[in-house]
């Protein structure tokens, strides 16, 4: 009875000494409890939000824009320049948060197109202004029309102060990624002001 005992006693060590080692060998990730992990819930993200409205207005706004060969990009300048008239190159680029040599290649082809004119400064040689041509500006008169309509279906029956409110976040939430960057958001502010001198 006493060796039979002594056995039960040393399989025991063994079983447990194995359970031990295995334990240890567990990924430490797999270990934790559920509660600890940080969910990241996609569906409930600003950036995932606020990307699926824009992919879904440009998805209603691309058939029409391609009626009149006109891209995103370039009906964000044409729509700049019929709204604030002449800009410096700089400015437009500013205006339509698009990086200057997309700018650049966007004015070349609205030259060659007659959208637009292109003038070099008289006092400054590296700056160029550019100004909407009356083909330009009625290619954004038969747009607008379109453009408001597509905002509309997004917007739905929403209060118009809802509307305003979700613009001004908006806008502040830009301007606070710009000034993170260290590129303080010039433009984010006359846009608000532009849209009040017009109602």
């Amino acid at each position: 009875m006493v060796a039979l005992y002594a056995l039960q006693q040393a399989v025991q060590r063994v079983d447990t000494q194995g359970l031990s080692d295995r334990m240890q060998r567990i990924p430490e990730s797999l270990s934790l409890p559920v509660t600890s992990r940080k969910i990241y819930d996609l569906s409930d993200r600003i950036p995932f939000l606020i990307n699926r409205v824009g992919v879904g207005i440009v998805d209603l706004a691309t058939p029409g824009l391609k009626q009149v060969h006109i891209t995103i990009p370039l009906w964000r300048m044409l729509a700049v320049l019929a709204h604030r008239g002449e800009l410096r190159q700089i400015d437009l680029a500013d205006a339509t948060s698009l990086d200057p040599p997309t700018v650049s290649r966007l004015i070349t082809g609205a030259v060659k197109k007659g959208f637009v004119t292109r003038t070099r400064s008289s006092t400054n040689n590296r700056e160029v202004t550019v100004r909407l041509t009356k083909k330009g500006l009625a290619i954004v008169d038969e747009l607008v029309p379109k453009m408001f309509a597509h905002e509309e279906v997004a917007l739905g029956d929403l209060p118009e102060k809802d509307v305003a409110m979700v613009k001004d976040v908006l806008r502040k939430m830009y301007q606070n990624i710009a000034e993170h960057r260290g590129h303080p958001a010039a433009g984010v502010l006359g846009g608000t002001r532009a849209r009040k001198r017009k109602g």
